[in-house]
């Protein structure tokens, strides 16, 4: 397999570097997580109608560009790597999956234009564990033609900022998935580590809504790019434990010398790289296998050059090994950030832990991301059962 990126991606990966390197700073990030909603709104703006961020994977047909999976994650990684404070993740990772494999067209039709011009935020449940449905315990019913829905929605990303939000819920002939106004839904915020994302409670009850569903679903498909989009935002996460890591301990002074010469601080630093640039061949190729196999997501042959693997078996074998393949890159990725986050917390020493410094930042994103679609342990699982089944 190939993984070299195609003239494209490493300008679309380029010019994310640069444009957050500016907007999500450490200074921004942290002026923008003490706000209300949680976000800058001009930086939003600028990313996600200004710059087109929201329509790199809606397709063409619905006024976006009709990327890929590898473009996401061009995207996804370095926004991890800065912390960035967004909806991004909630519209992109979480909405916009259900739309592309699980909605019906009308519902595509009339949503995707609007996200990919970024004039809508949308938010939808994570899948639940390491399945693919998320949990609902809400109950749809139909009057006169009308949905109607009732219950409680624990947690969702982005909640209180949505101004959609998709949800599943149950009903008569099944789960269903529908279309709400934030507006009609009692949102309640909830206080969490990770304060750069925000999450919410939702309590809804006889709330107007609308079917979204199709009749052919593909749940394990919507599942496998949530995933696979959360991994390459916590590689980005990784990447940036080990470069302010060793950014510190070669300026850091002990005993008359850079604590960088020590040799047990290098092999320390030397087992976080390795760990990373081995979660990054797994991101990518898992994001590789999915471009490969998803043509909603394609717009015509790679590039030269661009990541092209060779086409695994069709029909449920394929679904099943992109499905496989986003599941284990997640369930590594939870293992190298958390680990990378702990370690830049031990090589910073006393400051590590203290409010002035990231590595603090990262160590309560990778711990609220622990539980995020899955741990990594219940994963892997997912995957034996499979194999061995």
């Amino acid at each position: 397999m190939n993984l070299a990126l195609s003239d494209e991606q490493r300008m679309i990966r380029e010019s994310a570097d640069a444009v957050l390197a500016e907007l999500a700073s450490s200074a921004r990030t942290r002026a923008a997580m003490e706000t209300d909603p949680g976000f800058d709104s001009a930086a939003w703006e600028h990313v996600a109608a200004e710059l087109g961020w929201c329509a790199m994977a809606v397709p063409e047909a619905c006024g976006g560009l009709g990327l890929g999976a590898v473009e996401l994650v061009q995207l996804f990684e370095p926004m991890g790597r800065s912390l960035f404070c967004a909806p991004y993740f909630s519209t992109v990772a979480l909405a916009l999956p259900v739309l592309l494999h699980q909605a019906d067209e009308a519902a595509r039709d009339r949503y995707l234009p609007m996200i990919a011009e970024g004039r809508l935020r949308v938010t939808a449940p994570m899948p639940d564990g390491a399945g693919d449905h998320p949990r609902s315990t809400l109950h749809a019913h139909c009057l006169d033609g009308r949905w109607q829905l009732g219950g409680r929605v624990e947690r969702i990303v982005d909640g209180a900022s949505a101004e959609l939000l998709l949800l599943p819920a149950r009903c008569e002939d099944g789960l269903g998935w529908f279309a709400v106004r934030a507006e009609d839904a009692r949102c309640e915020p909830i206080a969490g580590w990770d304060r750069t994302r925000r999450f919410a409670a939702l309590a809804l009850e006889a709330t107007p809504a609308l079917r979204i569903d199709a009749k052919r679903q593909d749940a394990s498909k919507a599942a496998a790019l949530s995933r696979l989009c959360l991994a390459a935002e916590q590689l980005g996460g990784a990447q940036a434990c080990l470069d302010m890591t060793v950014a510190y301990v070669a300026e850091r002074k002990q005993f008359g010398r850079s604590i960088a010469s020590f040799q047990a601080v290098k092999h320390r630093c030397a087992r976080m790289m390795v760990d990373v640039e081995a979660l990054r061949s797994m991101v990518y190729g898992a994001a590789a296998l999915f471009a490969e196999t998803e043509g909603a997501l394609s717009t015509g042959a790679p590039s030269p050059g661009a990541i092209a693997p060779p086409s695994p078996a069709g029909g449920r074998g394929e679904q099943r090994a992109v499905a496989d393949e986003c599941a284990i890159a997640l369930a590594l990725a939870k293992d190298t950030y958390f680990s990378c986050a702990q370690e830049a917390i031990q090589l910073h020493g006393g400051v590590g832990f203290t409010w002035e410094y990231d590595p603090q930042l990262h160590l309560k994103r990778a711990q609220a991301g622990a539980h995020w679609m899955g741990t990594a342990s219940a994963l892997r699982e997912r995957i034996a059962e499979r194999v061995f089944a």
